[in-house]
């Protein structure tokens, strides 16, 4: 079972905004390459940060509302929240140790 939720509009109040833990959104879609290279990524992090740190993916092709309202213009496009604000962003795809620095970065 996949430790990353896949959201909508619908649960993405409660997922994200309202989360109690630091959320990464993933925006993606399928036919994007870069995007599921990085979703195995996502995965070993999510159980690395399990309980510190929340990872979500949105398909921007399907919640285009989402990928607007946070500024998506490329792919893949994480969006980094905090207590519901952004704070920070990461688009393309980046090597696992840069991510997990940045992630560590934020916890502290």
């Amino acid at each position: 079972m996949s430790a990353v939720l896949h959201i909508n509009n619908r649960s993405f109040q409660a997922e994200v905004l309202d989360s109690p833990i630091p959320v990464v959104v993933d925006f993606y879609a399928s036919w994007c390459g870069p995007c599921r290279a990085l979703s195995p990524m996502l995965e070993r992090l999510s159980t690395e940060y399990a309980g510190r740190i929340k990872f979500v993916k949105v398909d921007t092709d399907e919640e285009p509302g989402l990928s607007e309202a946070y500024d998506v213009s490329a792919l893949p496009t994480m969006v980094f929240i905090q207590d519901g604000e952004v704070v920070g962003n990461a688009v393309g795809l980046p090597q696992e140790q840069a991510l997990r620095s940045d992630l560590n970065k934020w916890l502290k």
